[in-house]
């Protein structure tokens, strides 16, 4: 290969940015707008400037525009087919702008319409969680710190955990809806233009609710792509923690969940095997995400101003960003749609430990003890019932042999009652639950 075709090859971007023509078109047709409102361009050559790139959309959408590397990216194809179509007067579409300003606009552009497809692929998840969580809300399960049983919880409180973090998400993604939502066509390549364009005009034909007031930022400036990667790389770690839990729990040693087989997969060896693949692919991909953060990160942050190629990077990154994301949540709606729990199973295991700790040592503060020599005595208890499964195996005479405030109550004492008794706010009581649910429901789509 030549040095020439190897540059060209090198500085295209073509290959990922005509993911970009609707964008592009659409700026172009209300830039075009704007230029005869404000008597720069005639109002015929303008009907023949918004045909032609009307014919373009067209062939772009039927799969027959023909890309030319050479051209290096969207802008130039699309202009380069429009000189094709109506001969010299597609030199005026580019009176007032430049690439800079062009292609900010363009992603400025998308990046708005992702955002909306984001949020809307959170809710649907968020559905379905807290209908698995309305299904589960007496279930009891043990809950854990440190990967050890802690207290026993119920299944409907666990899966509005992550209900919560992706509201999170949700609120930062319109964050950046709103950080996005600013026109920088106008701009020039930076210093703004001599013409009497009005830019406010353009914004209202492109549904921005701002105009940019500094030009030389406006065309330099892609915080708006890093915060979409970086709310995209928080939205994938909430994922990736459930991915993990699904993992364990489909594991035999937990048995607390079964896919279904469209969300797992066989061995080419094993043929008993039904691995959590999806789940297992979906933690994977964070990293992929995480890269593109600290790649765009990486790019801006010795830029002088204005324009600079580096910000040709922005792009790769940020589309495979969006593709992960959005289809891990898809996966996720899917397969926790379609997963089965194993409520007894969860139910037995807090009977594998010493998970009413806690509710003895509240006991004995009810009695009058303080909570710190409550909890020593519950330790030394804990230790003496080490080789049982659990306390409800102890008789009355060995709780008294720790405390003489132990009385027959303390028989009431249950995984039951435990999980009942936390019903302050937030708490894992199933009444807590189902209010934590109604609140929820109303939420979800706000």
């Amino acid at each position: 290969m030549d040095f020439k075709s190897f540059s060209n090859k090198y500085t295209s971007s073509i290959h990922y940015d005509k993911r970009l023509f609707h964008e592009d078109i659409e700026g172009s047709i209300a830039h075009i707008n704007m230029l005869s409102s404000q008597g720069i361009v005639d109002k015929e050559d303008k009907k023949i400037i918004v045909d032609g790139l009307k014919q373009i959309f067209s062939e772009i959408e039927s799969g027959n525009f023909i890309w030319n590397e050479k051209l290096e990216d969207i802008h130039m194809n699309i202009e380069s087919r429009l000189y094709e179509i109506i001969g010299n007067k597609a030199g005026k579409l580019h009176t007032g702008r430049s690439r800079n300003d062009q292609v900010a606009t363009d992603l400025r552009l998308y990046v708005k319409k992702i955002v909306d497809l984001t949020i809307e692929s959170i809710k649907n998840l968020q559905i379905v969680i807290l209908n698995q969580a309305e299904k589960h809300v007496e279930v009891i399960m043990p809950g854990y710190t440190h990967l050890q049983h802690a207290q026993p919880v119920t299944l409907g409180h666990h899966l509005l955990a992550y209900y919560e973090m992706l509201n999170r998400d949700k609120e930062r993604f319109k964050a950046v809806k709103e950080i996005t939502d600013v026109l920088p066509l106008g701009s020039g390549a930076l210093a703004g233009s001599s013409y009497p364009i009005d830019r406010k005009f353009v914004a209202e034909e492109l549904g921005f609710s701002k105009v940019s007031n500094n030009s030389m930022d406006a065309v330099s400036d892609r915080d708006f792509v890093i915060e979409y990667i970086f709310s995209s790389s928080l939205c994938m770690a909430h994922l990736s923690r459930l991915a993990e839990e699904i993992i364990i729990w489909s594991s035999q040693e937990f048995g607390f969940i079964k896919l279904s087989s469209d969300h797992t997969t066989g061995s080419s060896m094993m043929p008993q095997k039904h691995n959590p693949d999806l789940a297992e692919l979906a933690r994977g991909r964070v990293g992929r995400v995480y890269g593109h953060l600290i790649g765009m990160l990486t790019t801006i942050k010795g830029l002088p101003l204005t324009y600079n190629r580096d910000l040709q990077e922005d792009k790769e990154g940020l589309f495979d960003t969006v593709d992960i994301l959005n289809q891990t949540l898809f996966a996720f709606e899917s397969m926790i749609m379609e997963a089965t729990f194993n409520t007894e199973r969860m139910l037995s295991a807090t009977d594998e430990g010493q998970m009413l700790a806690t509710d003895l040592a509240d006991y004995l503060v009810g009695k009058g003890i303080p909570f710190r020599e409550a909890h020593g005595i519950v330790l030394q208890l804990s230790k003496y019932a080490s080789n049982r499964n659990s306390f409800s195996e102890l008789t009355l005479e060995e709780f008294k042999n720790f405390s003489d405030k132990f009385d027959s109550d303390v028989m009431d004492i249950t995984i039951e009652s435990s999980v009942y008794a936390r019903n302050s706010h937030g708490g894992t009581s199933p009444s807590e639950v189902r209010k934590a649910i109604q609140i929820a429901r109303k939420k979800v789509d706000v």
